[in-house]
């Protein structure tokens, strides 16, 4: 059964293909659903007669689909490497690489969906999109804009909005989180390429064993025993990690796109038992991954790009039994370039309107009695301590992590009426604050009468 928000997407995007539009976006946070939300769509389109392919860019996740496209009731037939041909499911899960080898071979769709839709500049996913243009055209992304910050607008006619981060995380669907940022890499003088820090010269700046030493450290001290994944900068640099991580006595491993299936099965598996406490890749699990028992995210590898940022932290804030919140461990100063997970962002078809102008200090209050970071105000909310009656600034201590408050949040329980959640959004600086209001008062009310 879909959620609210999940349905309320689906009803704008069947209005939107009745309108005569043919092409569009279905943008959603990590973790709120949307290949569910795929499933259910599939299976109406299915019950109409059409061929449907849902194509992913990632092998891997082709099984996370299988299952919940099987969970709705809907047999699909695979278009991967290691899967045989069943061609006469009217649905198709393909891999993009093996889909521009087979597509000439397969009966043509009335559907596509495009999972993690942000890559379509990419070559193959470019062709195959302009090889079906009689079909309709969906794409499914946290992030609509390509990775150098370029919109989607070429390929999409419009775009469905689904809930923000903090809306999520209120409502119970997303994690909340702890965010801790030191200022141990210093990014001045790496060029950009591709619209991203250049990957030689960024693995020579972060792999170094102190700056794997601190988030170590930071590991033990914030959050021992818990399941992480680490984003790293290289295949060396990674496996460089892993080795810190098992001399300080963490059970740690290693994987990457060209680590074999039957490792990474292993590993993975170990991973969600709790064999493993910590997993280190390299450009494997940035999308698309479901894992609701990862704990905390090491981000180690620096980025200019917003939608590399969100996926990669996106990877903690699903919920889990036992997880009271989630723990992101900053040290390459992301978070300072694109600001923090729940910020409310504007996404639109001609790019870079999500991204937060960068900053150099956090305003925060740091309590120096517990340590404790928090919305400034008069007295700790931890402790009790008095504070003096000033902003403090986050200093940046070499290898040295501060939790990074929501200096714009207010606690939004405290709003009983739509009135104050006018107030609430005003005092965090929304652009639409009658807007938002309303959009969680709605949701309020629906979720009582569930």
């Amino acid at each position: 059964m879909l959620r609210p928000y999940q349905e309320k997407m689906s009803n704008e995007a069947r209005a939107l293909m009745r309108s005569g539009v043919r092409s569009m976006i279905l943008e959603s946070p990590t973790g709120s659903g949307k290949t569910v939300l795929a499933s259910y769509m599939v299976k109406s389109s299915v019950a109409l007669g059409n061929r449907v392919w849902f194509i992913t860019h990632r092998r891997e996740l082709i099984r996370q689909v299988l299952k919940a496209f099987s969970n709705v009731g809907v047999p699909c037939g695979v278009v991967s490497a290691g899967f045989m041909e069943e061609p006469h499911f009217p649905v198709q899960i393909c891999s993009i690489q093996s889909l521009k080898r087979r597509y000439e071979h397969m009966s043509k769709p009335g559907l596509i969906i495009y999972d993690e839709c942000h890559h379509l500049a990419a070559k193959n996913w470019e062709f195959i999109f302009n090889q079906i243009t009689e079909a309709f055209h969906i794409g499914l992304t946290a992030t609509p804009q390509r990775l150098d910050g370029k919109g989607l607008g070429k390929y999409f006619q419009a775009m469905v909005k689904g809930p923000t981060v903090s809306w999520l995380i209120e409502a119970g669907f997303l994690s909340d989180y702890k965010l801790y940022a030191p200022s141990t890499v210093d990014m001045t003088g790496i060029r950009t390429t591709m619209g991203d820090f250049d990957r030689k010269a960024t693995n020579e700046r972060v792999d170094k064993p102190t700056i794997t030493g601190s988030a170590i450290n930071e590991y033990l001290k914030l959050c021992r025993g818990k399941r992480a994944v680490v984003f790293a900068s290289s295949i060396e640099h990674s496996k460089h990690i892993v080795e810190q991580f098992r001399s300080a006595g963490v059970k740690a491993e290693h994987v990457d796109g060209e680590t074999p299936t039957e490792i990474r099965d292993r590993v993975m598996n170990d991973f969600k038992d709790g064999k493993t406490s910590v997993v280190s890749n390299v450009e494997l699990f940035g999308e698309g991954y479901d894992c609701p028992a990862i704990e905390a995210v090491i981000m180690l590898r620096p980025t200019q790009s917003l939608s590399m940022y969100l996926q990669m932290l996106g990877r903690c804030l699903r919920p889990a039994e036992g997880k009271d919140y989630a723990i992101i461990l900053d040290h390459v100063g992301n978070c300072r370039r694109h600001g923090l997970p729940d910020e409310v962002r504007e996404w639109s078809l001609e790019g870079n309107v999500g991204k937060k102008k960068s900053s150099q200090e956090v305003h925060v209050k740091i309590c120096p009695r517990c340590f404790a970071a928090q919305v400034p105000s008069g007295v700790c909310k931890f402790c009790g301590f008095k504070f003096e009656a000033v902003v403090e600034k986050l200093r940046e201590v070499e290898g040295e992590l501060k939790e990074v408050e929501r200096v714009v949040r207010v606690p939004q329980f405290t709003a009983q009426t739509y009135e104050d959640l006018v107030t609430v959004a005003q005092q965090r600086g929304y652009n639409h604050p009658k807007a938002w209001a309303r959009h969680v008062w709605n949701a309020r009310q629906r979720k009582a009468a569930i």
